[in-house]
């Protein structure tokens, strides 16, 4: 089984207001030097069998038509290296 991830952005002419408020709030907590935020959404996709140049299409249109408002977000699909777990 592979990972794909699915990062979702809003596109960067679109205003961030929950970016906004962290980015403000940083100071406060003694977090200096931040000059931007932006919030976005994460998928993980756990995908049977290999993921080849089809299974990246299929995801790919799952993300432009259902995760992603592509009106006002880009996303960026990649695959994740797993970490094989060996037996102790």
């Amino acid at each position: 089984m592979a990972r794909v991830v699915v990062d979702v952005m809003l596109k960067p002419e679109i205003l961030d207001p929950q970016g906004q408020a962290v980015q403000r709030a940083l100071p406060r907590l003694g977090y200096e030097g931040i000059s931007d935020v932006r919030q976005g959404k994460r998928f993980e996709l756990e995908v049977e069998g290999p993921v080849d140049d089809d299974a990246l299409a299929r995801i790919h249109q799952l993300a432009e038509t259902f995760l992603a408002n592509t009106v006002i977000e880009d996303f960026t699909v990649r695959v994740e290296e797993r970490e094989e777990v060996t037996p102790a």
